[in-house]
């Protein structure tokens, strides 16, 4: 397997865990996995830059970006979640939760980038 389809596929199996709040839907796994996919070949660049992007459902250009892109990339497309914004409210109400104050000494929540670093996904 590609190291790209890997991602993708850890990527996938990591938001369709996350979703527990949606509506139990047959096939939600399969859109989400078909959103993911959609991607290779399109975010072709690495580039971790912090970036201003607009709030709610920014997003850096497609063609760049990190693997954590790739998980709000295929949830907004596939499953019409905006991990933005809902991880933007989870850590507004539980900061403190949250590896951001500890791992990179963030004083609160930043739209640009909470949603963008794997450890805070994982603590969503």
């Amino acid at each position: 397997m590609r190291r790209r389809e890997f991602l993708v596929a850890i990527a996938a199996t990591f938001l369709s865990q996350s979703v527990w709040a949606l509506p139990a839907q047959k096939n939600r796994g399969e859109l989400l996995a078909k959103a993911a996919r959609a991607q290779l070949g399109v975010t072709t660049s690495y580039d971790p830059s912090y970036v201003r992007i607009a709030y709610p459902n920014g997003d850096v250009p497609r063609q760049t970006g990190i693997c954590a892109d790739v998980v709000v990339r295929a949830g907004r497309d596939g499953l019409g979640l905006d991990l933005q914004k809902l991880v933007h409210e989870d850590m507004a109400r539980h900061f403190d939760a949250y590896p951001s104050r500890a791992r990179w000494g963030a004083r609160g929540t930043d739209t640009n980038i909470d949603h963008r670093r794997v450890l805070n996904l994982e603590t969503f």
